[in-house]
């Protein structure tokens, strides 16, 4: 049922987005007549729309540590394009499905499951690049535009093969009247994966120059192919779950893989590279050496003369064997957890991968994040801390350890981490929500003020931020900061697709009368801006059901 819902407000807005005229009397020039369908306001607002949707049915994965990661990997990648200056939005899904997809207004989405397919983050930055390439060459605004133009004329021919389906009074009309309706949704679904397939190759072509660019291998996109190919043969044995959705909108061919290789060769030889691997799914990657060395860029950030000795090491010793944010690891290993039904399941999980003296660092964290959250912090405390040893200075075991030390009672010990991290970086968005949350699990005004403070500085930048609205409102709250915490928990309603809801909470703010001159100003702002999304949504017989039941 929720994907149903989900489906069904997707559509909802897509066509209401598709077909709604443009606003604007001056429409930039972009390159083709989709310009005319939407402006890039409105494809922003529409993946802006899209994402709180995705976050109301708890679809989307919001974690301070992940985004991070996926940020820094999409942000690092979108810069190297063909359009630096585009805008995007990099989020996770829990979704174990294999896939990624791009949207209006450079919104880009990633599910857990391409995350654990992958053997490396060049693979994961592979897809992304080609996702990104699908946004920069306006293949997802052209696609909507050719959707929008083929509605009509299908659905007369159905319809008209309806009529005449209906006027025979044949007992086989109904049968007839479905098979039309299949026939025309068929037709409409094949023009528009045949329109989708015609981009593939030059989606392909720019994302491996942009790997190129940033600095990762441009082999990685033909190697996840191998890896989607592999799977997919499998699939007739049911052996990998079902097919990946990725493959449904990205098929991958023998063509495809080998086209997707001799790019790649031709960069290295271009760049001087000096090894070329040709990746077998069933066993090790055969490499052949070529004449010119290829030059070591460091990308990790080891010899930037502007950090200290000692963080330079630890960012070094991180970043090691573990692609290019020197995350990839951890940030598997959190999300399998994190993408898992239940933490029990997660535990369970690493209890199937075997002998426990060969697990890695990164899946001995992975396990202690999983005792984490499955209420067992005295153990995952017991698992983080001889790691943190031979990784000091880490800042996802730091963080790991020290709520794992407040939730077993070891709060002063807990403090003293998190301070130390803030005073090396007081504005770091996982240090600061991770400590703000850990706070707010005390439930006392000096809590809430610290928490307060720790979280203000963020407050400019994280308008769009609900997971931040959501700690500063409780911070707020126990902080006894009402005014404040009403606004936050208005702006978190909104964010997740509530904005009726958000509108109420504003207008019953607004009724109090201890309020300031700057409160009043900023809460009948948000009114006046949030007003005509709710009328819109009225307009068009969507209500929240939670409203209407009060």
């Amino acid at each position: 049922m929720r994907r149903i819902a989900l489906l069904t407000a997707a559509l909802t807005l897509a066509i209401a987005s598709v077909c709604a005229p443009a606003q604007e009397a001056n429409l930039p020039d972009i390159g083709s007549s989709a310009g005319e369908l939407l402006t890039p306001r409105q494809q922003q607002e529409y993946g802006a729309m899209m994402l709180a949707q995705l976050r109301h049915y708890d679809y989307l994965l919001e974690d301070p540590l992940i985004d991070s990661w996926l940020d820094t990997l999409g942000t690092r990648l979108a810069a190297n394009s063909d359009k630096p200056r585009q805008p995007f939005t990099f989020f996770m899904l829990r979704e174990r499905q294999i896939n990624a997809f791009a949207t209006l207004g450079g919104y880009i989405g990633v599910n857990s499951g391409l995350i654990l397919a992958a053997d490396r983050e060049d693979e994961v930055a592979g897809v992304l690049s080609h996702e990104i390439a699908h946004v920069t060459q306006q293949h997802v605004l052209r696609g909507a535009e050719r959707a929008q133009r083929d509605q009509l004329p299908i659905l007369l021919a159905m319809l008209g093969a309806i009529v005449a389906a209906q006027a025979s009074n044949s007992n086989s009309s109904d049968d007839a009247a479905q098979a039309a309706m299949a026939g025309a949704m068929g037709l409409m679904q094949q023009r528009q994966i045949n329109y989708t397939r015609s981009n593939e190759s030059e989606a392909d072509r720019l994302g491996i120059q942009t790997l190129a660019r940033s600095d990762y291998d441009p082999e990685a996109m033909a190697d996840f192919f191998t890896i989607m190919q592999a799977r997919s043969r499998s699939n007739g044995a049911n052996y990998w779950g079902e097919s990946p959705d990725w493959l449904m909108t990205h098929p991958v061919t023998i063509t495809r893989i080998t086209e997707a290789k001799d790019r790649a060769a031709r960069i290295r030889r271009e760049r001087g590279t000096s090894e070329v691997c040709v990746r077998d799914p069933d066993g090790p990657a055969q490499c052949a050496q070529e004449s010119a060395p290829r030059p070591q860029l460091p990308n990790d950030g080891t010899v930037n003369p502007l950090l200290p000795p000692n963080l330079s090491a630890n960012l070094g010793e991180a970043a090691s064997g573990a692609g290019g944010t020197g995350r990839f690891d951890y940030a598997r290993e959190r999300l399998r957890v994190l993408s898992a039904n239940t933490p029990s399941e997660a535990i369970r999980e690493y209890e199937r991968m075997g002998n426990e003296s060969r697990r890695s660092d990164a899946q001995r964290y992975g396990l202690a994040f999983a005792k984490l959250r499955a209420n067992q912090p005295a153990a995952a405390a017991t698992d983080l801390a001889p790691l943190l040893a031979r990784h000091p200075g880490d800042q996802w075991l730091t963080l790991a350890l020290a709520e794992a030390e407040a939730l077993s009672g070891k709060s002063a010990s807990a403090d003293a981490r998190f301070e130390g991290m803030l005073r090396q970086t007081p504005n770091n968005r996982a240090v600061v929500l991770t400590y703000a949350d850990v706070l707010s699990h005390r439930d006392s005004v000096e809590a809430g003020k610290r928490a307060q403070a720790i979280l203000r500085p963020l407050l400019g930048s994280s308008g769009s931020d609900a997971v931040f609205q959501r700690v500063f409102a409780r911070a707020c709250e126990m902080a006894g900061d009402t005014v404040r915490a009403g606004e936050a928990y208005a702006e978190a309603a909104y964010l997740n697709g509530r904005a009726e809801q958000a509108l109420v909470q504003l207008n019953t703010l607004k009724r109090r009368q201890d309020l300031d001159y700057y409160a009043r100003a900023r809460i009948e702002a948000r009114i006046a801006a949030i007003t005509p999304m709710v009328l819109e949504l009225k307009r068009q017989g969507i209500r929240d059901d939670d409203l209407r039941r009060q």
